[in-house]
């Protein structure tokens, strides 16, 4: 996982709506959680939401009980400064998901545009899938949006791995079932376009899933750490640029 200092120089000198994934409206991943059918009270965790507007749009949706979090201090305060006197109704949170300790069976809704493709070792990408586990209740959704098989290679500087929604459910595995997947074709600030595509899982109770690794622990549901690595080196990561 990348630095926050990189993060942090992205939302220290540029405008947060000048950045190539910022969107003026959340729709897909808006229509995707009101396919979840959630209580107004129930738990969302937005991971890497830093200044995106998904926050407005679920609080403008009734939502009251939504997290967001960020490798970025500046972009949340971004955020926060776009709400005003309604960024009191969230919780922000500055940290690295593959890192941080979030609490067990606390989300109903687990919602990423954007980071899991910025995972480029399967290291980080088991930790991330760890943290789901630990954190999305049993019966909860998880919906993860990345660049396609045909979106850009790089963003902001960095690679990324770009995923078919067959490849992204597989790393999530057996825990999770696939419910719907949809294709977006998003229109940046600067007039590209990016393919992206949107998985939307829930996540079932097994026995044994344990926070921080288990019987149902990425590697174990998708294979073992050298299966992965295997199936890691045959996926497209090529390099190409995303402002």
């Amino acid at each position: 996982m990348q630095s926050g200092q990189h993060w942090e120089q992205v939302y220290t000198t540029r405008d947060a709506t000048s950045v190539s994934w910022f969107q003026e409206h959340a729709r897909q991943s808006m229509a995707l959680i009101r396919r979840s059918k959630l209580g107004s009270g129930d738990a969302i965790i937005d991971v890497g939401g830093g200044a995106s507007t998904l926050v407005d749009d679920l609080l403008d949706a009734g939502y009251s009980n939504v997290t967001i979090l960020d490798l970025s201090a500046a972009a949340l305060a971004a955020s926060r400064g776009r709400l005003g006197e309604r960024a009191r109704q969230v919780t922000w949170q500055v940290g690295d998901v593959t890192q941080l300790g979030l609490p067990r069976h606390a989300y109903a809704l687990w919602h990423d545009r954007a980071v899991f493709h910025f995972l480029t070792t399967v290291d980080e990408r088991e930790a991330y899938v760890r943290a789901v586990l630990r954190a999305v209740r049993p019966g909860g959704h998880v919906i993860v949006a990345t660049f396609a098989e045909n979106g850009p290679e790089k963003c902001s500087g960095l690679p990324v791995v770009r995923y078919s929604p067959e490849r992204l459910h597989a790393e999530f595995g057996a825990p999770f079932t696939l419910l719907g997947q949809t294709r977006e074709s998003h229109h940046t600030p600067a007039g590209a376009v990016q393919k992206f595509i949107y998985c939307w899982c829930r996540r079932e109770s097994h026995s044994g899933d344990t926070p921080g690794g288990g019987p149902h622990s990425m590697a174990a549901s998708v294979g073992s750490a050298a299966d992965l690595r295997e199936a890691a080196r045959g996926r497209s990561c090529r390099w190409a640029a995303c402002p």
